[in-house]
Formats: C-alpha cells, sequence, structure tokens
C-alpha cells in the first residue's frame, strides 16, 4: 500500500509549497522510490481553464486532457512523471460531481452533507489510481484557516486514521519572518499556525521553514519545542539561485530523512543526485549567454508563462548557455510603430506564444514580419503559429485581408474555429456559443512530420506527439498559397486535416506548432524544439 504525505501551508500564501512537493518527490525518487504527487484546489472552479492567466497562472494540460493547475507543471518538471486528470482535483469539481450523483438519487434519499459526503469525495479522489506506488504527496492549496479548506483539511486528518499511523503523514510548510528593526528571525507565525493546525485535529511531523537568511539552532529548537515536532524534523528553506538547486539544498538540510525518520523508514543509503548537480553546475557555469524576446500579452504576470519560461531555462541547459529573456507586451508594437525595431533588433530570437483573444494580435503579427525579413530565429507556439501563418498570407502570400474567426468575421479566415476533430475517444464536435470550459483540442495528439523537414531534423522522427490546448485551428485551403509564399505545412495531424507544424525552409530557423511543447520539456530532458531554437539563438549571438 502507498504510503500518504500531505502537505499544508501556513502564515502567508506564495511560500513555495509546490516546488517543495516537487522536490521532495524528486529526493525520494532519488532514493528509488516510486512517487506521485498531487494538487487539491479549494476553489470553486472546476478547473482553471476558464480564468484568466492574471487570476491564476498559467493553465497547465495533461496528456489525457486535463486543465491544471501549474503546479503540476512543478511535479512534472521535477520527477518526470506524468501528471493525469486524477492528480488535481477542486472544490468545484467535487461539488459538481456530489450534485450531479444526488440529482441521480444516487443518495438514495440520504441529506447530503459536507460530512461525509464531501469529505468522502475527496478521500475517493486521494486513494485513486495509487497501486503500484510507494509515496503518494498531496499538497492542499491555500493557506491554513481558509474557510475554503477546511473540507479538505477535514478529508486529511480523517485519511490518516484510515490509513493507519505508519501510512501517513503531515508536512507543513509555514514562514520564519526576520524583522529589520529587531534584528531578528520570529517564530511566532510559525506557532500560531501550527496551532490553527493543530485545532483542526492536525499534528504535522515535519516543519519546514522558509526564511531568507539561515534559521539558527535556538531559533530551530524554540520552534520544535513550541510545535511539538523533534529538532531534526524542523528544516529550513532558503532562498536558491535557481529552483533546480531546491532538492539539493533541502536533502543537505534533511528533509528527505526526516520524512522517511516519520514514517519509521531508515534512510540506508544516500540518494543518486547527480542529475540535479549536472543541471546546476549547467545553471551556475555557463559557456555563454543569449538574449531571447518573448513577445505576449500576459507578461504583467510571469506564471502566466512559466513552462514556457522553464523550457527556455532548460534549452539554455542543454546548451551549456544563459538564457536572458525579455519579457515584451505586443500591445507596445501597435502603439508605436518605430518601437518595433528598437525593442527587437538586439534579440538574438523571437518566440510568440500561446494566449487567446485579439488584444495585442497586431503586435505580434509585426514580430513574426520582423523576424521573417531580418532573419532572426522565430519560434511561434500556437497562436504564435497562427500569427506567423496570416503574417506570411498578408505578406508573402497576397492575401491582404487574411485573419482570423477569433477576432470577428473575415472574407480570408486562415484561422478558423475547429468544430469536428477525430480523438482516441471518437469524433469530437464543439459549437461556437457552447461552453468555454474543457472545451478545447485539449491533451495529446499525433502529428506527422515530413521526413525532409527541419522539424524531423530536430525531433529525429516523424512521428510525434505533443500536448494542445485551443479551439482554432490554421485552414487546411490556405495550404498551397502559404507554400508559394515559403511557408511550408511540415506537420500535419495523421489523417491530414490540421496543420500542426509550420516552418520556413529558406530562413535560419523559422518554426511555428500548433501544439505547446513546453509543457513537456524537463531540465534534465530539455524538449529538442528548445534546445535548438537556443542553438540557433546561440549562432544569431556570433553573427551580431
Amino acid at each position: 500500500m502507498a504510503r500518504f504525505i500531505f502537505i499544508t501551508g501556513g502564515v502567508v500564501s506564495s511560500l513555495g509549497k509546490g516546488l517543495m512537493a516537487a522536490s521532495l518527490a524528486a529526493l525520494l525518487q532519488a532514493r528509488g522510490y516510486k512517487v506521485r504527487i498531487r494538487k487539491f484546489d479549494p476553489y470553486l472552479n472546476v478547473d482553471p481553464g476558464t480564468m484568466s492567466p492574471y487570476q491564476h497562472g498559467e493553465v497547465y494540460v495533461t496528456d489525457d486532457g486535463a486543465e491544471t493547475d501549474l503546479d503540476l507543471g512543478h511535479y512534472e518538471r521535477f520527477t518526470g512523471v506524468p501528471s493525469r486528470q486524477s492528480d488535481n482535483v477542486t472544490s468545484g469539481r467535487i461539488y459538481q460531481t456530489i450534485i450531479q450523483k444526488e440529482r441521480r438519487g444516487d443518495y438514495l434519499g440520504a441529506t447530503v452533507q459536507v460530512i461525509p459526503h464531501v469529505t468522502d469525495a475527496i478521500k475517493e479522489f486521494a486513494r485513486a489510481d495509487t497501486d503500484g506506488l510507494d509515496f503518494v504527496l498531496c499538497e492542499i492549496g491555500g493557506t491554513v484557516g481558509d474557510i475554503e479548506s477546511l473540507p479538505f483539511m477535514e478529508a486529511i486528518r480523517q485519511l490518516r486514521n484510515d490509513l493507519g499511523r505508519g501510512n501517513s503523514i503531515f508536512v507543513h510548510l509555514t514562514l520564519v519572518p526576520y524583522i529589520a528593526a529587531a534584528g531578528e528571525l520570529k517564530t511566532k507565525p510559525t506557532q500560531h499556525s501550527v496551532r490553527d493546525l493543530t485545532s483542526l485535529g492536525i499534528q504535522p511531523d515535519v516543519l519546514v521553514c522558509r526564511c531568507d537568511r539561515p534559521l539558527p539552532e535556538g531559533e530551530r529548537a524554540k520552534i520544535a519545542l513550541f510545535c511539538n515536532v523533534p529538532t531534526e524534523a524542523v528544516i529550513p528553506a532558503l532562498d536558491a539561485s535557481s529552483i533546480y538547486g531546491v532538492p539539493l539544498q533541502y536533502h543537505e538540510e534533511g528533509l528527505d530523512e526526516a520524512v522517511l525518520s516519520a514514517f519509521g523508514i531508515e534512510a540506508k543509503d544516500e540518494p543518486d543526485l547527480t542529475r540535479w548537480t549536472e543541471i546546476m553546475d549547467r545553471l551556475e557555469n555557463p559557456e555563454g549567454e543569449v538574449t531571447i524576446g518573448v513577445v505576449g500579452k500576459y507578461v504583467g504576470l510571469l506564471d502566466a508563462y512559466k513552462s514556457l519560461h522553464e523550457a527556455l531555462v532548460h534549452g539554455g541547459i542543454a546548451n551549456r548557455v544563459k538564457v536572458n529573456i525579455r519579457w515584451i507586451d505586443a500591445e507596445l508594437f501597435e502603439q508605436e510603430e518605430g518601437g518595433i525595431a528598437a525593442q527587437l533588433e538586439p534579440m538574438h530570437a523571437i518566440l510568440v506564444p500561446g494566449g487567446f483573444g485579439e488584444r495585442g494580435s497586431e503586435g505580434k503579427i509585426a514580430a513574426v514580419r520582423f523576424a521573417r525579413e531580418r532573419k532572426v530565429p522565430y519560434f511561434g507556439i500556437c497562436l504564435g503559429m497562427q500569427m506567423a501563418c496570416i503574417e506570411g498570407a498578408r505578406n508573402t502570400a497576397g492575401i491582404a485581408a487574411a485573419s482570423t474567426t477569433e477576432f470577428g468575421p473575415t472574407d480570408e479566415p486562415v484561422v478558423g474555429m475547429i468544430t469536428e476533430w477525430m480523438s482516441e475517444d471518437g469524433l469530437q464536435k464543439r459549437e461556437a456559443g457552447g461552453d468555454l470550459g474543457g472545451t478545447m483540442r485539449l491533451g495529446a495528439y499525433d502529428a506527422k512530420l515530413s521526413g525532409n523537414s527541419h522539424a524531423a531534423s530536430i525531433y529525429g522522427t516523424t512521428d510525434i506527439s505533443e500536448r494542445h490546448r485551443h479551439r482554432y485551428e490554421v485552414n487546411v485551403h490556405y495550404r498551397e498559397s502559404l507554400e508559394r509564399g515559403g511557408l511550408v505545412f511540415s506537420g500535419m495531424s495523421p489523417d491530414g486535416e490540421l496543420p500542426e507544424v509550420v516552418e520556413r525552409p529558406e530562413h535560419p530557423w523559422f518554426v511555428g506548432v500548433q501544439f505547446h511543447p513546453e509543457l513537456k520539456s524537463k531540465p534534465f530532458d530539455p524538449h529538442p524544439l528548445f534546445a535548438s531554437f537556443i542553438a540557433a539563438a546561440l549562432q544569431q549571438s556570433r553573427l551580431v
């Protein structure tokens, strides 16, 4: 039976529970254990798919088509274990399931209540699909004391009793702030947070204390005394130069040993952390650097492009170069025409990421044109590929009115809404006026690459599978016109109906993809498109 580690947070949000969970899972993995990480989100949305990126950051998509919390991206990047739909649940999804059951009469006339019905549904989710695992890490979103998280806290309290004391532990992440006026680290917020947690019936077994400076032994002992944990189970968590250095830091502070000790497991051997030391060596000792201009619309909140940022870093790791990212608001190019060259000329490569809506679209098209005409490496992802096709249609194929139906009616729909497509579950149909949530082409789809294409040479194969999240597609009926203008359709869906990859063979590096390759990139296994893109940027840096 799998052992469960329940991870909670206190004092304030954004302390890094997701990174801590991912790092702990990586350390357990390095000791030879099989792990899986899950996220409980207390908000009432069924999933984050309809949220603005400014509200909740990026939406992370799994192979099986779930729109999930961005923390699942950390889980995959640190462990290499593909996340599934069953690895992220929200209050909205729990309540939706319960209400559907109640309407069908599944409860046989019973009064439906938070306890036991909601808590039972949460426990059922936590324990599903755990066969063959050694550890299941369950991160509870939010902060102890939030009204929204109370059903989840009660559910994990009950699970402790259901599973047995030797099969589950609680890890609590808290804050030890430094008060400059007093010149001291203060432990009282941690004490109060643990008191709130114990009032819910949960006694933490391990405390992880975020602080911006070393935690003195005296303060560590004080926390242990007042929070009823062993001193060695109070783990300092200082800021790291890179998130990929966090597993190494947690190991040095004894997190993995404290967790195993809480389970009564003797840590006999040291974990194999070779992959993490190699990653950090490449990050800390680069042999060059490049500057990438990312022209997007959500640049005010970088969590909106979390996976993209990390994938660019991974491309730098692959090439042993430092990647400097310049986040450029696409709307700037619409407001000041002369600003395009000034902003983009210092860039060694240009990337236009995915997004939704018309705002900033003309600026993105202008960035595509700059990259095409100036022979600067260009990478278009999802909407970035669609903008490359519209730019090509307008400026190299002679279709001046080219546009997308996403922005309104158009006589030249180079990009349009897809209403039918084939998936593993059969024919999928959508309507323009239908629900927005969960109705896009989501999850992993296969694609066929042309054997002599640049994309095939990058992948080293002609058969690929990548994750999608979009409602609009490039119209294949414009293929002949676009290819006459030099934009080649080098990757298609297996049935030949949906364009997946476009490229310009006469350009040093110009690739657009309909999918999101950043979702599958990892620091120890960089995505080939990002590795190749950064290599092209490095080559460009030597020319200027």
